[in-house]
This record gives structure tokens, C-alpha cells and sequence, in this order.
């Protein structure tokens, strides 16, 4: 199979726009996934701390 350099040149030139384009969506879906993580850190800081001592809300009871 014969390549002709322009054929070659193109493709060449097609790789790297979809190089840029993919590597544009990686940089928005890390800006997202950066900020889903920051909300996410703030509502669980929001929440109010479990019980850690006493009799009440520390040991749970099961039976089979």
C-alpha cells in the first residue's frame, strides 16, 4: 500500500487536531471533576460529626 506524501501530510494534520480536541475535553473534564470534589468536601463538612464516645450512637446491635 502506497502512501502519497500528501495523503501522508493530511492525516498527519487530522491526528494532530484531534489530539488538540481530546486533549480540550481532558482539560474540562478535569476543571469539572475538580469542582464536583470541591462541593463535594463542602457538603460533607457541612454534615454533623458522628458520635466517637460515649453509650449512644457508637455501638450497634445485631442479631442473626
Amino acid at each position: 500500500m502506497s502512501m502519497s506524501v500528501e495523503n501522508t501530510v493530511s492525516l498527519a494534520l487530522s491526528l494532530q487536531a484531534a489530539n488538540a480536541g481530546q486533549e480540550k475535553q481532558m482539560v474540562m473534564l478535569r476543571k469539572s471533576l475538580d469542582i464536583q470534589a470541591q462541593t463535594v468536601t463542602e457538603v460533607l463538612k457541612s454534615m454533623p460529626q458522628l458520635a466517637t464516645t460515649g453509650s449512644v450512637g457508637t455501638n450497634i446491635n445485631t442479631y442473626a
